[in-house]
């Protein structure tokens, strides 16, 4: 099982050498890895958490293709602006590389 966390930083950002990334919300990412492994410890399943950063969906689908993962589940998206635009979950159903599984 793998757990990714993909910050969109804010335009103007730069990565250095992929080492650093000015912007990245490292607190959070690390907050979130705690937490994973916590609640996966507890279950028994072994969990490698991803950290990334740039275009959710651009990381995911990438992260996803380079571990060669059998399904994605991803959380619904709560702005209303995706209503319109599409959310994640809606572009990666409709990518259609994956199984989504979609939790509220």
């Amino acid at each position: 099982m793998t757990a990714v966390f993909v910050a969109r930083l804010p335009v103007g950002s730069a990565a250095d050498g992929g080492a650093a990334v000015e912007g990245f919300p490292w607190e959070a990412a690390e907050e979130a890895r705690r937490g994973v492994e916590e609640v996966f410890q507890e279950l028994g399943v072994p969990i490698t958490f991803v950290a990334a950063s740039g275009d959710p969906f651009t990381e995911l689908c990438r992260i996803a293709e380079d571990i060669r993962t059998d399904a994605v589940v991803v959380g619904a998206s709560a702005h209303a602006g995706h209503r319109l635009v599409g959310s994640l979950a809606v572009r990666l159903v409709k990518a259609g590389r994956w199984p989504v599984t979609v939790v509220p």
